[in-house]
């Protein structure tokens, strides 16, 4: 575990933040910085940069976690929230916007240590999993594009499949280019010319 991680506790009460805090510190965190006011929390959490997010709710209105769920969907960090009350509509829209530990009851300062380590690891594990889907999407994205520009060379120039992706790959390869954009511009071309 990085002790060095920029760790922001967002909680109201001065009591409830500082269990928390006492156990980062005791766990050998010591960049620590609390957030006592919910207004305008995007910004602050903005302006401190922080690696990981610890939000600390006794009571959470609808309001406050609607905010709390704007920083965690906008701001592409880790966070933990604890909650003294909850419900399955609370948790469900808690993972939906992210959240990656949900933590209802006992808060003891022993247990934030590993809190915040399944709160990462987990953070991670989904980062790598949308990465991988963001790259499947673009990969099949790039498929369709060349495949309709094979159809447009094959129908055109009275190519086979075979010979109309070996005459894109031969144009990205002379241009320097990618065969995607290649294909970007013959489906162009073709719809300028209908």
């Amino acid at each position: 575990m990085d002790l060095t991680l920029k760790i922001v506790i967002v909680d109201e009460s001065p009591v409830r933040s500082a269990i928390i805090e006492e156990g980062l510190r005791e766990a050998g965190f010591s960049d620590v910085v609390r957030v006592a006011e919910t207004a305008n929390l995007l910004a602050r959490i903005y302006a401190i940069d922080p690696d990981v997010i610890l939000i600390d709710l006794e009571n959470p209105s609808r309001d406050v976690l609607e905010q709390m769920f704007q920083v965690s969907r906008v701001v592409k960090r880790p966070v933990a929230m604890f909650v003294d009350q909850s419900d399955t509509a609370s948790i469900q829209a808690s993972v939906d916007a992210g959240v990656s530990a949900y933590i209802v009851g006992g808060l003891v300062k022993d247990r934030v240590k590993h809190i915040l380590d399944l709160c990462i690891s987990r953070f991670n594990a989904f980062s790598r999993l949308q990465t991988e889907l963001d790259l499947a999407k673009t990969a099949l994205e790039d498929r369709k594009v060349i495949d309709r520009a094979k159809g447009i060379l094959m129908k055109m120039k009275k190519l086979s499949e075979d010979d109309a992706y070996s005459l894109m790959r031969s144009t990205a390869m002379r241009e320097k280019k990618k065969i995607v954009e290649i294909a970007q511009s013959i489906l162009t071309a073709s719809e300028m010319l209908k």
